[in-house]
């Protein structure tokens, strides 16, 4: 049995996988404020024409650059593991994969589409990048992506985890980037939620509008997102691809998929190149793990909504709590987002893809036991996809039942270990977002049509 399944270099994908593709109906239209359609030119303030491109196109497969590869070679291709340990642990009959995504300089998946971001904006002329960032992953990931490519980087970090996660700070700081507890007094959108909440602590819709607002002021700033737009899944994708090809190695193919879910990149990324199987009459289900405390898909809305606090991004068609929704101070800070990937709500929508929500204190225990078994320490958002594999795991162990399950490690948590000392002192809690509370958010739902 093998315990590390490796691809060659020269084995590493060429080209993204673009699930609209397989998809049984049209994406959503994006949509301006006043409900007509966006065109293409509309997005031009923010994003080089490359990554506009990616954005609206409808090809099965779009070419990585060279260059972008070049630097994608520093880590990938990435391990895929047979969690033979944690099976033992578990006394199931289930066979358990993980792909090790912690293994990029950042120590996230981010990095995959970061690098194609930079590259795009460098060659379109752009010196600067204004982006958001939660728990830290993808603003390192940025300044590391804009370093390599002589960028500058402003990073605005939501403030509770500005303060929760100081080393992924220096981190940034390390790669040249500019940092900032987000909201901040040196934009309009942060100016305005100070005055009506002093002592905010932060969103990553708040963070979306304080990197916006810069970018669609500045000729020589665009912005970059970690997350949720078509472009970014169709980047991370390369996880998936890998994924595929490693498995057949060993004559295996997953019965389900588990990834953390936020704003959709990381499940994204590994499960879309399996739904074009799914698409094809394959049995197989993908299932995005969410928290309980920030329940998008579980227990929100399918409607058009705001990609930000503020209101400054285009409407996008996805499962939300509403643009001004608040969510507590978890520790998986990259999962505290109101919204949800068009594609991914669309296919969810269309009940082609599942979702599971899991309360704080099951991913910390499952991240513990996962460190004791296969000595790798996860990432607050990877404990998500860690404890629903075990939970089937489990279920598995009682039915007899051989299954195939994979999970995505989007990342290591060596920078989180505050979060696990909480959890070892018994400070940490569950908490399940009052219903009330969402209701709420969702009565401020912009009106379209």
């Amino acid at each position: 049995m093998k315990t590390k399944i490796l691809l060659k270099e020269a084995d590493m994908p060429t080209h993204w996988y673009n699930v609209v593709a397989d998809m049984p109906n049209p994406p959503a239209p994006i949509l301006a404020p006043d409900g007509s359609p966006i065109t293409p030119d509309a997005l031009g303030a923010i994003f080089p024409p490359a990554i506009i491109e990616q954005e609206v196109s409808s090809e099965r497969w779009i070419p990585i650059p060279e260059e972008v590869r070049e630097v994608l070679r520093l880590w990938r291709p990435s391990p895929l593991y047979r969690a033979e340990r944690l099976e033992q642990a578990l006394k199931t009959p289930a066979k358990i994969y993980f792909k090790n995504e912690a293994v990029s300089p950042a120590g996230s998946h981010k990095p995959n589409t970061a690098v194609a971001q930079a590259y795009y904006n460098k060659i379109h002329g752009i010196t600067r990048l204004a982006t958001e960032t939660g728990a830290g992953q993808w603003g390192c990931s940025l300044a590391l992506a804009g370093q390599l490519f002589g960028l500058e980087v402003r990073v605005y970090m939501v403030k509770v985890s500005y303060e929760q996660k100081p080393y992924r700070r220096s981190m940034m700081q390390t790669w040249g980037a500019e940092v900032f507890a987000s909201p901040t007094d040196m934009t309009q959108s942060g100016r305005h939620i100070l005055e009506k909440h002093p002592d905010s602590a932060g969103s990553l819709g708040i963070a979306i509008s304080e990197a916006v607002e810069e970018a669609a002021g500045r000729a020589d700033t665009n912005y970059a997102l970690g997350s949720v737009l078509n472009h970014v899944l169709l980047h991370q994708t390369i996880i998936g691809e890998e994924a595929k090809k490693q498995l057949a190695l060993v004559g295996d193919y997953p019965d389900m998929i588990f990834a953390p879910c936020g704003g959709g990149s990381n499940f994204g990324g590994i499960a879309f190149p399996f739904f074009a199987d799914k698409a094809s009459g394959k049995e197989i289900e993908l299932v995005a793990v969410e928290p309980t405390s920030c329940p998008t898909l579980t227990k929100g809305v399918y409607a058009y909504d705001y990609g930000d606090t503020e209101g400054l991004t285009p409407l996008t068609k996805m499962y939300t709590l509403g643009h001004d929704f608040m969510p507590p101070g978890i520790h998986a800070g990259g999962l505290r987002y109101h919204g949800e990937s068009a594609l991914i709500s669309q296919l969810y929508d269309e009940g082609l893809l599942s979702a599971v929500a899991i309360p704080q204190l099951e991913t910390f225990e499952a991240g513990v036991l996962f460190s004791k078994t296969q000595g790798i320490i996860p990432a607050p958002e990877s404990c998500h996809a860690v404890a629903a594999t075990i939970r089937e795991a489990k279920k598995c162990a009682e039915t007899g039942e051989p299954k195939t399950l994979l999970f995505n490690l989007s990342g290591h948590g060596h920078f989180d270990m505050s979060s696990y000392d909480r959890y070892f002192k018994g400070e940490l809690e569950d908490f399940d977002y009052p219903d009330a509370a969402i209701k709420e958010s969702l009565a401020h739902l912009p009106k379209v049509g």
